[in-house]
Protein backbone atom coordinates (compact mmCIF):
# COMPACT_ATOMS: atom_id res chain seq x y z
CA UNK A 1 0.00 0.00 0.00
CA UNK A 2 1.49 3.32 -1.04
CA UNK A 3 1.55 6.12 1.48
CA UNK A 4 -0.22 9.31 0.63
CA UNK A 5 1.60 12.59 0.60
CA UNK A 6 -0.56 13.79 3.53
CA UNK A 7 0.53 10.85 5.68
CA UNK A 8 4.21 11.40 4.89
CA UNK A 9 3.90 15.12 5.63
CA UNK A 10 2.06 14.36 8.88
CA UNK A 11 4.83 12.02 10.03
CA UNK A 12 7.53 14.50 8.99
CA UNK A 13 5.81 17.34 10.89
CA UNK A 14 5.29 15.22 14.00
CA UNK A 15 8.91 14.01 13.95
CA UNK A 16 10.19 17.58 13.54
CA UNK A 17 8.14 18.94 16.42
CA UNK A 18 8.12 16.08 18.92
CA UNK A 19 11.49 14.61 19.98
CA UNK A 20 9.80 11.95 22.13
CA UNK A 21 7.74 10.76 19.15
CA UNK A 22 10.91 10.73 17.00
CA UNK A 23 12.75 8.56 19.57
CA UNK A 24 9.79 6.21 19.94
CA UNK A 25 9.48 5.83 16.17
CA UNK A 26 13.12 4.78 15.97
CA UNK A 27 12.74 2.49 19.00
CA UNK A 28 9.68 0.84 17.46
CA UNK A 29 11.55 0.24 14.20
CA UNK A 30 14.47 -1.39 16.01
CA UNK A 31 12.16 -3.45 18.22
CA UNK A 32 10.25 -4.68 15.17
CA UNK A 33 13.55 -5.66 13.58
CA UNK A 34 14.65 -7.61 16.66
CA UNK A 35 11.33 -9.44 16.98
CA UNK A 36 11.46 -10.54 13.36
CA UNK A 37 8.68 -8.32 12.02
CA UNK A 38 10.72 -7.25 9.01
CA UNK A 39 7.84 -5.67 7.08
CA UNK A 40 7.02 -3.31 9.95
CA UNK A 41 10.69 -2.65 10.74
CA UNK A 42 11.48 -1.68 7.14
CA UNK A 43 8.43 0.57 6.89
CA UNK A 44 9.15 2.38 10.16
CA UNK A 45 12.87 2.80 9.47
CA UNK A 46 12.11 4.10 5.96
CA UNK A 47 9.58 6.61 7.38
CA UNK A 48 12.05 7.64 10.08
CA UNK A 49 14.85 8.23 7.56
CA UNK A 50 12.52 10.18 5.26
CA UNK A 51 11.36 12.36 8.15
CA UNK A 52 14.78 13.03 9.67
CA UNK A 53 18.17 12.68 8.07
CA UNK A 54 17.07 11.74 4.54
CA UNK A 55 18.54 9.08 2.32
CA UNK A 56 21.30 11.23 0.78
CA UNK A 57 22.96 12.20 4.10
CA UNK A 58 22.54 8.68 5.44
CA UNK A 59 24.17 7.28 2.28
CA UNK A 60 27.16 9.57 2.67
CA UNK A 61 27.65 8.68 6.34
CA UNK A 62 27.23 4.90 5.98
CA UNK A 63 28.74 4.41 2.50
CA UNK A 64 25.61 2.54 1.37
CA UNK A 65 24.16 4.13 -1.78
CA UNK A 66 20.80 5.79 -1.17
CA UNK A 67 19.14 3.79 -3.96
CA UNK A 68 20.33 0.57 -2.32
CA UNK A 69 18.92 1.63 1.04
CA UNK A 70 15.60 2.61 -0.52
CA UNK A 71 15.38 -0.80 -2.17
CA UNK A 72 16.41 -2.75 0.93
CA UNK A 73 13.82 -0.93 3.07
CA UNK A 74 11.16 -1.25 0.39
CA UNK A 75 8.31 -3.79 0.62
CA UNK A 76 10.14 -6.45 -1.40
CA UNK A 77 13.62 -5.59 -0.13
CA UNK A 78 15.76 -8.26 1.47
CA UNK A 79 18.41 -6.39 3.46
CA UNK A 80 21.57 -8.04 4.73
CA UNK A 81 21.98 -7.98 8.50
CA UNK A 82 25.25 -6.06 8.36
CA UNK A 83 23.63 -3.28 6.29
CA UNK A 84 20.68 -3.06 8.67
CA UNK A 85 22.90 -2.76 11.72
CA UNK A 86 25.12 -0.14 10.07
CA UNK A 87 21.97 1.89 9.39
CA UNK A 88 20.58 1.37 12.92
CA UNK A 89 23.92 2.37 14.45
CA UNK A 90 24.04 5.53 12.33
CA UNK A 91 20.44 6.46 13.19
CA UNK A 92 21.10 6.07 16.91
CA UNK A 93 24.19 8.29 16.69
CA UNK A 94 22.30 10.84 14.61
CA UNK A 95 19.45 10.90 17.13
CA UNK A 96 21.83 10.96 20.11
CA UNK A 97 20.33 7.85 21.69
CA UNK A 98 21.50 4.34 22.41
CA UNK A 99 18.94 1.61 22.87
CA UNK A 100 19.68 -1.37 25.11
CA UNK A 101 18.05 -4.77 25.24
CA UNK A 102 16.49 -6.07 28.43
CA UNK A 103 15.13 -9.54 28.95
CA UNK A 104 11.40 -9.55 29.54
CA UNK A 105 9.44 -12.29 31.24
CA UNK A 106 6.94 -14.03 28.98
Amino acid sequence: MALTRDFKETIRARVAGDPKFRNELLREGIESLLTGDMATAKTILRDYINATVGFAERAEATHIPSKSLMRMLGPSGNPRANNLFVVVSFLQRHEGVRFQLKAAAR
